[in-house]
């Protein structure tokens, strides 16, 4: 299926990697990664780094699937606020989560920073406000929990945002620790660093039909008839990789962004901090690099794509909406937007590693809205896998967690 409708912001604005060279032999290759987004290229890296024969695979363009659609914010905080996932899953695994999260921005700083790759990778600070009374209550258990456990955050009160933001909201939590890129170009940008210094092979529109387990790793075979042996499979396609899975483990949602005409800097927020609400459905914006804001959420459970794409204009108008009420002084307009589909677990943690009685076959699935800072971690995880090297993560991401 389509991943998304609409012009998202990246594939407008960048050129995109013509490598076109779809697969057109067989081959044998250590590493196959399925996939050739935020994921797969991530995973390519730290797997290149340390010596390791890849290929990616992709049944699209290279970059152009889901994290093209991605509005790129980076922060620690998870789609379930820590509070509440110290109810859904042990209190280690709930911590290991935050602070792995946390580490992971600074990680993905210096990657990008060590391969001089152009991300437009930018540390912003962070406000989550609260939306009404119940957010107010919601932000207070927050703020108590992430101060027990160490994280960054300060507390805003209602005088705080109006005289700092000039936003009317109950109160905040606010942490200077977060950041945002560019989706395509840091995708793009390390699948080309890699195949041009380290032999990374890449097969764009190469889709795989079928795979097999065989005495030393694994054959595919693609739509075009040709076969893959590898030793490890690694599984970096976003919730398309359920149909690698013998059952379904990622509920699909459809999820809303638009990204606004340039502004003048005189016009934007205090800080340009990355900011998103407690209200639900979802609400949640930054700025770009070129003076533009941009505005995602409005997430709904995913039906089919017609119902998708048939809302776009209408969620639109209902993100501009709230966006009004956040900054009445400042005049937006949409100049493109877009939609697209995401997974989510049952307890909001992906699954990372890999499914049991598939040996060598190691997935990274159902981030939610953190897909790029649960992607960093995803490839650290397989990277040590590969090495034969310990890493307790695994427990915290596995699908047999507790």
């Amino acid at each position: 299926m389509d991943l998304y409708a609409g012009f998202p912001y990246w594939l407008v604005k960048n050129p995109l990697f013509n490598h076109v060279h779809e697969l057109e032999k067989d081959i044998s290759i250590d590493v196959a990664i399925i996939g050739s987004g935020i994921t797969g290229a991530l995973v390519a890296h730290e797997l290149c780094s340390h010596g390791f024969k890849c290929a990616i695979f992709d049944k699209r363009s290279i970059g152009t699937g889901s994290s093209a659609a991605s509005t790129a914010q980076l922060q620690y905080e998870i789609d379930v606020p820590l509070h509440q996932l110290l109810k859904k899953v042990t209190e280690r695994t709930a911590v290991t989560a935050y602070r792995g999260c946390l580490q992971s921005i600074t990680d993905l700083e210096n990657v990008f920073k060590k391969t001089k790759v152009d991300a437009e990778f930018e540390r912003r600070s962070s406000l989550y406000v609260a939306s009404d009374k119940k957010g107010l209550k919601e932000i207070g258990k927050e703020y108590d929990a992430r101060i027990k456990y160490g994280l960054p955050v300060e507390y805003m009160s209602q005088e705080d945002l109006k005289d700092t933001y000039n936003i009317d909201r109950k109160g905040g939590l606010y942490n200077n620790v977060s950041g945002q890129l560019d989706a395509y170009k840091a995708a793009s940008g390390l699948i080309r660093h890699h195949h041009e210094k380290n032999g990374l092979d890449l097969y764009p529109y190469t889709e795989i039909e079928k795979h097999q387990a065989t005495s030393d790793g694994y054959e595919l075979l693609t739509t075009s008839e040709k076969y893959i042996k590898c030793k490890y499979l690694i599984v970096a396609a976003g919730f398309e990789a359920g149909a690698f899975l013998p059952k379904k483990v990622m509920n699909l949602l459809s999820t809303y962004a638009l990204v606004s005409e340039p502004m003048r800097k005189d016009e934007l927020w205090h800080e340009e901090s990355l900011i998103w609400e407690t209200a639900r459905p979802y609400f949640y914006l930054r700025t770009t690099n070129d003076n533009r804001i941009m505005i995602g959420g409005e997430d709904i459970k995913f039906k089919n794509e017609k119902l998708r794409d048939a809302l776009l204009q209408r969620k639109t108008d209902k993100l501009l909406a709230t966006f009004k009420t956040l900054f009445a002084d400042i005049e937006l307009k949409c100049e493109m937007a877009w939609c697209g589909t995401f997974s989510e677990t049952k307890d909001g943690l992906p699954y990372i590693g890999e499914y049991p009685g598939y040996p060598n076959m190691l997935f990274a699935l159902g981030y939610g809205g953190n897909g790029i800072t649960f992607s960093m971690i995803a490839a650290q995880i397989i990277l040590n896998k590969l090495k034969g090297k310990e890493d307790e993560r695994e427990k915290v991401y596995g699908f047999e967690r507790k």
